[in-house]
């Protein structure tokens, strides 16, 4: 686990050891693991956030760095911690929650940029204020509430050339997991055309799962097969399901399934709904 940027706030990844915890935040448990890629010798450039902001809101933080290119840890810690110190700020001011994640975003992509090395990540945000969950996206780590039905009540865009296929309808969902093009993202932090694409509001319902995860997870793991893991079940057990799939395919190839092995980051919260009366 990485130094935290503030007393509460926990931060995952960046290392080349395996960073998992559970606790308590906004009313709820998350979990969140984070693990370098197992083909490579190198430190793990994801980076994943649990930020507290008051006692029934949190921020939830995805950061893929992007590893084609330079400095790609460095960029997700940066644009971690730069978020972080801006959410600071923006609670002594007592900002909206949606003006501040906007806020530390744009400060997020300068700080990137301000390096000079053409470093870049992903960034995927989701915030709960109450019940209240919101998404912003910048990239291709994906975000999902899951009712326990298996209901999609909320899910990101991809920001890539095969996502945007997907959502035209032009590629199936198996189709790009092994299409030759999916490692290419079209929007991400340290850019200077970045752009954040902002989520509608969901109420979170009885049993929803909030689910965050970088490409380590989806880019092995189908969203049907995502949902049926993570939808139900104690939380531990949810993730570990999850985890273990896309583990057991990045290691064991085949044909007619998904397999890239690389960093693998999830987090995972859900929160109890009060019995009616109380």
């Amino acid at each position: 686990m990485t130094d935290m940027p503030r007393d509460d706030a926990l931060v995952l990844g960046g290392s080349s050891q395996v960073d998992r915890v559970e606790t308590a935040i906004a009313g709820g448990t998350a979990l969140a693991f984070s693990a370098p890629s197992p083909d490579r010798e190198r430190a793990n450039e994801d980076t994943v956030a649990l930020i507290p902001y008051g006692p029934q809101a949190a921020i939830f933080v995805v950061a893929d760095g992007a590893g084609g290119m330079p400095g790609g840890g460095q960029a997700s810690q940066l644009a971690v911690r730069t978020l972080i110190e801006s959410l600071a700020a923006a609670s002594e001011k007592t900002l909206l929650l949606r003006t501040a994640i906007l806020d530390g975003i744009e400060a997020a992509n300068s700080a990137v940029l301000n390096l000079g090395n053409g470093s870049a990540t992903t960034f995927t945000v989701v915030t709960l204020d109450g019940r209240v969950a919101r998404a912003y996206q910048v990239g291709d780590s994906e975000a999902f509430v899951l009712g326990q039905k298996g209901r999609i009540r909320l899910q990101t865009p991809v920001h890539s050339p095969t996502g945007f296929a997907v959502e035209a309808g032009f590629l199936n969902e198996r189709e790009a997991l092994q299409h030759a093009d999916r490692h290419l993202v079209s929007n991400f932090i340290g850019n200077v055309d970045m752009r954040i694409d902002i989520g509608a509001e969901v109420t979170l319902q009885s049993h929803d799962t909030v689910v965050l995860a970088s490409d380590g997870l989806m880019d092995n793991v189908l969203v049907s097969e995502m949902v049926e893991r993570a939808r139900k079940g104690p939380i531990t057990k949810a993730a570990d399901a999850a985890l273990g799939l896309a583990q057991h395919r990045m290691g064991t190839p085949t044909s007619n399934q998904p397999s890239k092995p690389d960093d693998l980051s999830l987090i995972l919260f859900r929160k109890p709904i009060a019995h009616r009366g109380k």
